[in-house]
């Protein structure tokens, strides 16, 4: 079961880190766009043509910020760390499929098997926190039976 951390925990890195280098590529991108516009005999074309790439930068700008964000929490998690009580990094297997608690990265297939990556602060893992193996709960009108955390 620790391997099969490890390799959840480093896709969620190997995510976060193709996300962060997008996202500053992204906003490099922009800002150049945004020095190279040249003014033409429109001044109205020129000034909304900055402001749409301003506006383009910010939006990355906070994306980026989330990402790191998300990157921080990742690297408190011990992919190594055992844990009989559901919290961060946990690996929740249930009746419903796998679950690992670290970011939120929607689902990936390891070993031929589909996981989904929930954030902490999901809904689902906030239900998830603090039970343990052959607990159960509810979560959107369907019951998981949670077989085995570690």
């Amino acid at each position: 079961m620790t391997e099969l951390k490890q390799k959840l925990y480093d896709h969620c890195r190997e995510y976060l880190r193709r996300n962060i280098e997008t996202l500053e590529q992204a906003i490099t991108d922009a800002q150049e766009s945004s020095q190279n516009e040249t003014k033409s005999s429109a001044g109205d074309k020129y000034e909304t043509g900055r402001a749409m790439a301003q506006q383009e930068i910010d939006r990355n700008k906070q994306q980026l910020a989330e990402a790191l964000k998300q990157k921080n929490q990742l690297e408190r998690i011990n992919p190594q760390t055992k844990t009989a009580i559901i919290s961060d990094g946990s690996l929740i297997i249930t009746d419903s499929g796998g679950f690992y608690v670290s970011i939120s990265a929607g689902q990936v297939n390891i070993d031929d098997k589909i996981f989904f990556l929930i954030s902490p602060a999901s809904p689902i893992a906030q239900r998830f926190k603090g039970l343990k193996a052959n607990d159960s709960l509810q979560f959107n009108g369907k019951t998981y039976v949670i077989k085995t955390v570690s």
